[in-house]
């Protein structure tokens, strides 16, 4: 990526390294700001990331322009403007080099009082230059939930996963995938303040956008395509601003709740690591899109709730790695790969909360006991080079369950392939093929009363022609991941058997209560695209489950 100074786009001096990361390359961080004259650039983050109607926000901005037009707007199946203000006096709050693990410890710029009328919801923050042209974009945005009151009657209960988007939050310098700090692979940080700003993507998206995964199957052999990253180097984005975050997942399925008439109550991921019981009102919950780490205090409270007789819809993928919080919620702690060498509690009484994956033995609590699938399981569809050339959709084995009421579909048909929706990361089970239908092994975690409904096959290494291989992301690293968990030899047959996946959609009961998932981070796509068997299968899901 080379600099840019033409004006084509917000922030044009800042490449995306200085706004939010570091790809490959020159070594450089946040606090260059451009010189005088070049293009204005804005960034912000809140005290906190829910609020309720009567509360004030409190706004921590630096800029480098002094006057910024500031919209508030509530970004439901209709956009509704809620505040706006010109702020006159901003000013460049630097940061430390380390931010991204320390926080900003910014000034608050400004204060929102919310109305006591405020409508719940999803609200988002966007930061103009004053002196732009109408049609510019945008400086930045930020966002915040404005919680209900009190529960509201026959609502659904979405949960946010705010864990996920600060997982990959590479602004200040670095995330839990890569980045400047020093002693760690690819300069990830094992340690994320939630004081700091959203990366750049996370919250907005231009109409066109890439998704994680390519628009078109490749039609021959040809080098894997990451049409998300290149289009972000091109355009001053964060390399990861596709794979979590507000646009690219959770708001299509709410903005699509919305329009078909359901109530939704938004509560971030934090909220369930609260021991005061937030979900427990609610008959309905549902989790949507890529939904990546978790507490183990977060997944007691849906546990909890399950059995009590809750019921939970998982339409997200990629259940796979257990984080600590720390300092009052402010601080986020996954060492994932290299939890077992370097995390402090790896050799202690707490190891049960060691931050790496779910199904490793020293965490002993695989994810399939929770929503029924695991991540290592599963994997990768159509992404890059692990399986480009997927179907793409799930295969139909059991049409006759509730779920697929009234879509027409039967025994060995496949949907959401149009959309994608089987693709970039799912999560599966060990399984037996017994008379044309899928079982699970009850190996994994899985509850024995588990039903398999659809499913397709995944992978967990990138391949391809030899050619190629030096343009993988990836490669193998999961495979051995999962090899090295296991205590097995990643060689020989061991090799195709950790390599290989499979994502699936399943539901079970637990209790008076039940769970349905659908294993995939792109289901949400396919609402976006109005896919009718994924908008029909949703749908009964709501149905029953609010009934």
């Amino acid at each position: 990526m080379t600099d840019s100074a033409d004006g084509s786009r917000p922030g044009g001096d800042l490449v995306p390294e200085t706004i939010s990361g570091l790809p490959p390359g020159a070594r450089r961080v946040w606090v260059e700001v451009p010189r005088p004259g070049g293009d204005p650039a804005a960034w912000c983050y809140s005290d906190r990331r829910a609020y309720r109607p009567g509360d004030t926000v409190e706004l921590c901005l630096s800029a480098t322009t002094s006057e910024l037009d500031l919209r508030i707007y509530r970004d439901g199946a209709r956009e509704e403007t809620v505040h706006h203000a010109r702020l006159t006096a901003v000013a460049f709050q630097p940061v430390a080099e380390d931010s991204y693990r320390t926080g900003c410890g910014w000034s608050v710029s400004a204060t929102v009082p919310l109305p006591d009328d405020l409508p719940p919801g999803p609200y988002v923050v966007e930061m103009r230059d004053h002196h732009a042209p109408g049609n510019a974009h945008p400086l930045g945005h930020h966002f915040f939930v404005v919680r209900s009151p009190a529960p509201r009657p026959g609502a659904i209960a979405q949960v946010l996963a705010t864990c996920t988007w600060s997982a990959y939050d590479d602004w200040g310098g670095a995330n839990h995938y890569f980045g400047l700090h020093p002693g760690t692979a690819r300069g990830r940080s094992p340690v994320l303040s939630t004081q700091r700003p959203w990366a750049r993507g996370q919250i907005w998206l231009p109409a066109g956008a890439p998704r994680m995964v390519t628009e078109h199957r490749p039609r021959g052999p040809q080098p894997p395509r990451y049409e998300f990253a290149e289009w972000a180097y091109l355009h001053g984005y964060a390399k990861y601003y596709a794979a979590a975050g507000w646009a690219s997942y959770e708001r299509h399925f709410f903005r699509w709740a919305e329009a078909q008439g359901y109530e939704v109550d938004l509560l971030v991921q934090e909220d369930l690591h609260d021991p005061d019981e937030p979900l427990a009102p609610y008959r309905c919950v549902v989790f949507a899109g890529h939904d990546e780490y978790w507490t183990a205090e977060m997944r007691t409270r849906v546990d909890e709730y399950v059995t009590a007789g809750g019921h939970v819809a998982r339409f997200a993928g990629n259940f796979m790695w257990q984080i600590r919080l720390e300092d009052q919620l402010r601080r986020q702690v996954a060492y994932k790969y290299d939890a077992a060498t370097r995390d402090p509690v790896a050799a202690t009484g707490a190891r049960h909360l060691l931050t790496g994956a779910w199904e490793d033995p020293a965490v002993g609590n695989p994810g399939a006991t929770t929503f029924g699938v695991n991540a290592l399981r599963g994997m990768y569809a159509g992404f890059g080079a692990f399986a480009p050339r997927s179907s793409r959709g799930y295969t139909v084995f059991r049409p006759e369950h509730w779920a697929f009421a009234g879509t027409g579909l039967g025994y060995a048909d496949t949907f959401g392939d149009e959309a994608a929706v089987f693709s970039y990361e799912v999560d599966g089970l060990d399984y037996d093929f017994r008379d044309g239908l899928p079982h699970p092994r009850g190996t994994d975690g899985a509850p024995e009363n588990l039903e398999i409904l659809a499913m397709n096959w995944s992978t967990a290494a990138e391949a391809g022609r030899e050619v190629d291989e030096a343009h993988f992301m990836l490669g193998d690293g999961d495979a051995r991941f999962r090899a090295g968990i296991a205590g097995e030899p990643y060689s020989g047959e061991n090799r195709g058997r950790f390599r290989r996946g499979a994502g699936m959609i399943v539901s079970f009961p637990r209790g008076p209560g039940e769970v349905f998932t659908a294993g995939t981070c792109e289901w949400v796509n396919g609402l976006r695209l109005q896919d009718p068997y994924v908008t029909g299968v949703t749908q009964n899901v709501l149905q029953r489950f609010l009934r």
